[in-house]
């Protein structure tokens, strides 16, 4: 029998830098939800995965690690600075974290829904694996605000080049399903704990 029969449902939460994407992944894990950090485990892989790392010191050279560390500060100055680098980047690091985000599935294949969160999901195409996407938004100050406190070592101008190289609001939304306004103003808790209840339900009729 396989393993993944049935397979549980997939549901992707992702938005801009400081829209609030780990906030609301939190809610699901208070809610028992097993919750996959895709950008916490690309990097686990990049200081962990001996072919990643052979991969990156070969194309970006030996400063882009300090002894066994990721050097982050080098691959900012790489990645958000160059188009070309911050693909190849990607070209290198993204297989491999759908190869750990597929193995993850399975051992927690008895769930009745899993959660991703990306915050380039739909760049990298990653989202059409996926059953449902959840978008999360906040006015571009408001997030910058969030960044600058979360960040202290970024800048205005080093999170206005990330916000420049990350996929529009406007079409971000078009491949979004349920939309999420973390403005401070709406109840995102409510909302959450409603889709929670409304997907739990479908799915048990199934």
């Amino acid at each position: 029998m396989d393993p993944l029969d049935p397979k549980p449902f997939l549901v992707g939460i992702t938005g801009g830098i400081g829209a609030g994407k780990s906030t609301v992944s939190k809610v699901f894990e208070v809610l028992s939800v097993p919750v996959y950090d895709a950008d916490s485990r690309a990097r686990w892989l990049m200081e962990n995965h001996d072919s990643i790392i052979s991969e990156l010191k070969s194309a970006f050279g030996e400063e882009a690690y300090e002894g066994n560390r990721l050097n982050a500060e080098f691959f900012r100055q790489k990645a958000f600075n160059d188009s070309d680098r911050r693909k190849e980047l990607n070209q290198i690091v993204h297989p491999r974290v759908g190869e750990d985000f597929k193995t993850w599935v399975r051992s927690n294949h008895r769930s009745p829904y899993l959660v991703k969160e990306a915050a380039l999901m739909i760049e990298s195409g990653s989202y059409k694996e996926l059953d449902l996407l959840i978008g999360v938004f906040a006015p571009k100050d408001e997030r910058k605000k969030r960044i600058m406190k979360r960040d202290p070592f970024r800048d205005g101008e080093q999170i206005d080049k990330i916000m420049e190289v990350q996929l529009a609001e406007e079409e971000m939304r078009n491949y979004c399903q349920l939309q999420i306004e973390n403005n401070g103003k709406e109840a995102v808790l409510e909302e959450i704990l409603n889709f929670d209840v409304s997907l739990r339900d479908h799915l048990s009729q199934k």
